[in-house]
């Protein structure tokens, strides 16, 4: 007459025991799972990243991982016959850096943080020795903004070995292309380019004659929390007599976008190295800077004074007659839309006939990688390294839509290519092409 009831009670014990066991279980081993797959071996072929992603497009007859009919990365050089037009020697140490009076740890080119600038004419052959005097685990010179070939680009793990301490590698690439660039640390870049290891690169034309133009680069970057152009916390003057026309290539090399702004008309004279057709002056609007971006403004000096270009709160280009301090201006509430800005121009094709087109998603989401749970930013629903592989036949023309899901803005760089913008949020460009690489 017990026997049910027992039977029943052993079976509600046996569920209590083994329910929550069992949900344990779904939960802890996809998991386990995949905290195993996010794990990274000793060494990673960037060419087993991910999965291939061909987009929209024709078959391109091969598959992601087949080898046959590529080329060699170490023989995308330029001709070794060909000699050199400039070259450059850089010497790169760790160091400590002293900051508006505060020492910091970090790294010098050739003894100063920024480093020396590179400057060279379209068409010239750049030669540069790059020696890693004390720099821990390795480093490289990544030439940001330029398309050099694909062995000079300076990608540890990708393109080159890290230059180990004591070690030197030479780079060769033709300056192909006019306008405002940098070059930087592309091992650990978060720690090395952060600490100084980076300085500037300017291509002029080749048939560069005397312009009625001054010109100075200015580097805005973010020591230890302070903030400075050219290494100086202080602001960079720049002496001009009322009417002088300046050029200032500003260049963002910290890692969050740059908002530039002044008390006087400015012209946008160049974006990322790229001439805007039909600049007009930019008044009561802030000019973002992407991170790693640059951008050329020209200011002519006021009759009455200086003009005054802030390149934040604490630190501005002060161009005018020596000594002179104009107030500084109040920071706009709105930004320059480089969509509309300028005149329209022929690009030589027509951006909306490609031959291939992508979509780009930039999400954050919850998982592992390198076995460590967190938020990570992620691409197509990917985590770091099963990130897509975007595959595309040579000579193609490549659309991408890039969306960002975040709530904050997220830096891009194109290596090695130049993008034009051709539309925002469903508004088409309608000013000066707008060439980008970040």
């Amino acid at each position: 007459m017990t026997t049910e009831p027992t039977a029943r009670s052993g079976r509600r014990r046996l569920l209590k025991v083994w329910l929550p066991a069992g949900l344990a279980a779904c939960l802890v081993v996809p998991l386990a799972v995949m905290w195993w797959s996010s794990l990274l071996p000793a060494s990673l072929s960037v060419m087993e990243m991910g999965a291939a992603d061909f987009g929209t497009g024709p078959p391109l007859g091969h598959q992601h991982g087949h080898t046959g009919g590529g080329a060699s990365l170490t023989g995308l050089i330029e001709d070794p016959a060909r000699p050199a037009d400039v070259r450059f020697e850089l010497r790169a140490e760790a160091t400590r850096l002293v900051i508006g009076g505060r020492e910091i740890a970090g790294f010098t080119v050739n003894g100063t943080s920024p480093g020396p600038e590179i400057r060279a004419r379209a068409g010239q052959l750049v030669e540069v020795r790059f020696t890693n005097v004390s720099v821990a685990g390795g480093a490289t010179l990544h030439w940001h903004g330029l398309d050099v070939p694909n062995a000079m680009d300076g990608v540890a793990g990708v393109t080159q070995d890290a230059v180990a301490p004591g070690r030197e590698f030479t780079y060769r690439f033709v300056a192909d292309r006019v306008g405002t660039y940098w070059y930087h640390s592309h091992q650990v870049s978060h720690q090395q380019v952060i600490g100084g290891l980076f300085g500037p690169l300017v291509v002029e034309p080749a048939d560069a004659v005397p312009q009625p133009v001054t010109e100075v680069v200015a580097l805005a970057h973010t020591y230890a929390g302070v903030r400075t152009i050219n290494g100086a916390p202080q602001d960079l003057e720049v002496a001009a007599s009322p009417g002088d026309r300046v050029r200032i290539r500003v260049v963002n090399t910290d890692n969050v976008t740059l908002p530039v702004w002044a008390g006087e008309p400015v012209l946008v004279a160049a974006v990322d190295g790229a001439e805007v057709n039909a600049p007009t002056p930019v008044r009561d609007e802030q000019v973002g800077i992407a991170a790693g971006g640059r951008v050329d403004l020209l200011v002519t000096v006021p009759a009455t004074g200086a003009a005054r270009v802030q390149l934040s709160k604490a630190t501005a280009v002060v161009v005018g007659p020596p000594g002179a301090a104009p107030p500084a201006p109040v920071q706009p509430g709105t930004w320059l839309d480089l969509i509309s800005y300028g005149e329209p121009a022929d690009v030589g094709f027509d951006p909306a006939r490609t031959d291939r087109s992508f979509a780009y998603v930039v999400t954050q989401q919850p998982g592992f990688v390198k076995g460590r749970p967190g938020v990570w930013w992620a691409i197509n629903g990917r985590l770091y390294p099963d990130i897509p592989m975007f595959v595309v036949a040579e000579g193609e023309l490549v659309g991408m839509s890039i969306e960002n899901r975040t709530g904050e803005a997220h830096p891009m760089h194109l290596h090695g290519h130049h993008v034009l913008v051709v539309a925002r949020n469903g508004v088409a460009a309608s000013g000066s092409p707008w060439w980008t690489d970040s």
